[in-house]
């Protein structure tokens, strides 16, 4: 057992932190999504490589086991809003890292117009600005279900 002060970590980090195109994309995922620091976009990175590691090990599997199985994967996704109702096991293999990045609270407040820059919505999100089904949200990172996504509103003292 491990010291329940340190959890483990929820994220992997580059193989080769120092590839020049790999910080370039990293530089313009975190200044476009507003991203705190480039850890937050190494779990978003971990959770969809999560995703497609079930979606690989589904097509491995024997056709009655994927059938039951890729029912409840591709459900989740489709509440999540990652996928298309109808979408097969393949479509989940083509997931991007923007995808994940778009059901983000922060983003989507950006994008609903409520803050004017992906760093005002952090910041509209983070000093309890914000609700969803009239429970204040404080982690801009909270991956919003399709469902949840009407419900956000903005608290008495917020956006400008």
């Amino acid at each position: 057992m491990g010291d329940p002060k340190k959890p483990r970590r929820t994220y992997t980090t580059p193989r080769n932190p120092w590839s020049a195109d790999q910080l370039s994309r990293e530089l313009f995922l975190v200044g476009t999504y507003g991203l705190r620091n480039k850890r937050e976009l190494w779990k978003i990175e971990t959770e969809l490589s999560r995703i497609r590691k079930q979606a690989r090990e589904l097509l491995a599997a024997p056709p009655e086991v994927r059938q039951k199985q890729s029912v409840f994967l591709i459900d989740r996704l489709v509440r999540m809003g990652l996928v298309a109702p109808n979408s097969a096991v393949d479509d989940l293999l083509s997931l991007k890292v923007e995808d994940l990045l778009e059901r983000r609270l922060q983003t989507l407040v950006w994008r609903k117009g409520i803050a004017k820059s992906p760093y005002q919505a952090r910041q509209l999100v983070s000093h309890k600005h914000i609700l969803i089904n009239g429970k204040l949200m404080t982690k801009p990172n909270y991956l919003v279900a399709r469902a949840e996504e009407d419900a956000i509103l903005v608290t008495g003292g917020g956006a400008a």
